[in-house]
């Protein structure tokens, strides 16, 4: 059975006045508009066209959630929990009242996503730097004693051990609050820092800061490494891993989770001991999975989701291992399944195809992007 779903927007305060828009083909509303959720998720499952929503026909039993995103600010700095840690973490919080606003950990799932750009340049910080190159782009800044205290903290960058214990004591220093001066100090420097190797980073940090002057995240954001994925291409965000989108318009795939550390860029609760006790500070950068021309599987090593990448010419058949659902992102593009019946599924829109579907045709021209649960999990 194939099933159109749609959904509103929602108005998150990051969330772009216009990409939605424009890739729906509507007016804009005005407001800002973050995201669009195609999944079953409670928290807004997708909307049929009888009035149901999704998980009437699931029971909430999807994997995975499928999003539109885009991003007309800078995100929250973030992490997501490995499973082990949101089912201690969940257990360890199950007195608080789940609209607490010091509550961590939402469900006892993880987290881990991927997201795919759209618009011509999609904007992220992703993973931590190695040291020698914070510390090169520090050496660009006016001297101060903010500047020269975090050159101190994060040493001499021996080893990797070293390393990562030094950004997360750096890390835990800024956002303790003890650190207010020295991020003055290091935002202050921004404006005069000129680092050849870092201008786009250091042109989307002036943006954080300008909308964030006091927010230790500026600082936090100056450790990371700066990604910009072009149409089609990828990023993988695993567990641990602290990441923040930028800016920019994609489609984001993750295990069906609200489980959210923060850190930094937010006027939400920030808990540093719990940030500090699940993230991962080794430095490395994180791949970017490149467009595969007119089909791109993307590399997901989780089984909760798997996600691909198609540009239909006609009539093109794929087999899906469901629950799957098909997202229309560009083009004028149809599906149909097992009885031949054809649904047109609008830019921006989506079908959803159940477990009982095993091939979809495709019909028409465009771009669509297929969610299913992923190898070894509860799909294939």
């Amino acid at each position: 059975m194939l099933l159109t779903l749609t959904n509103a927007p929602r108005d998150y305060a990051w969330g772009s006045t216009t990409l939605l828009a424009e890739l729906q083909g509507r007016t804009p509303s005005g407001a800002p508009e973050a995201e669009v959720w195609f999944g079953d998720h409670p928290g807004d499952p997708a909307e049929l066209p009888d009035g149901r929503t999704l998980d009437e026909v699931t029971g909430g039993s999807l994997p995975y959630l499928l999003k539109l995103l885009a991003a007309g600010a800078p995100l929250s700095i973030q992490v997501h929990p490995t499973r082990a840690q949101a089912r201690e973490g969940y257990a360890r919080e199950s007195a608080l009242d789940p609209a607490d606003p010091a509550r961590n950990y939402r469900d006892d799932n993880h987290k881990p996503e991927l997201i795919v750009a759209l618009s011509d340049t999609f904007e992220a910080l992703s993973g931590l730097r190695p040291v020698s190159q914070t510390l090169r782009l520090l050496a660009s800044f006016p001297e101060s004693a903010g500047v020269a205290e975090l050159r101190r903290r994060l040493g001499a960058g021996t080893s990797t051990d070293a390393e990562a214990e030094a950004l997360r004591d750096t890390i835990g220093w800024l956002l303790s609050g003890r650190a207010r001066a020295a991020v003055a100090d290091i935002v202050a420097g921004l404006a005069a820092t000129d680092a050849e190797g870092f201008d786009d980073a250091l042109d989307a940090i002036r943006g954080i800061a300008r909308r964030n002057p006091a927010d230790p995240g500026v600082v936090v954001a100056l450790l990371m490494n700066f990604v910009v994925l072009r149409p089609g291409e990828a990023i993988f965000l695993r567990a641990g891993l602290l990441h923040a989108y930028v800016s920019g318009l994609g489609v984001e795939i993750m295990a069906a989770s609200d489980n959210v550390l923060r850190g930094g860029l937010t006027s939400k609760h920030i808990d540093v001991d719990e940030l500090l006790a699940i993230v991962d500070t080794r430095p490395a950068e994180v791949p970017v999975q490149r467009r595969g021309g007119a089909a791109t599987v993307y590399d997901v090593p989780v089984p909760d989701f798997a996600l691909r990448r198609l540009e239909p010419a006609g009539d093109q058949t794929v087999t899906v291992t469901g629950p799957a659902i098909v997202l229309a992102t560009a083009g004028e593009v149809a599906v149909s399944g097992a009885d031949a019946r054809r649904l047109p599924i609008p830019v921006g829109e989506a079908v959803f195809a159940t477990a009982d579907e095993t091939r979809l045709t495709l019909h028409g021209h465009g771009e669509v992007f297929i969610a299913e649960p992923g190898r070894d999990g509860t799909g294939r």
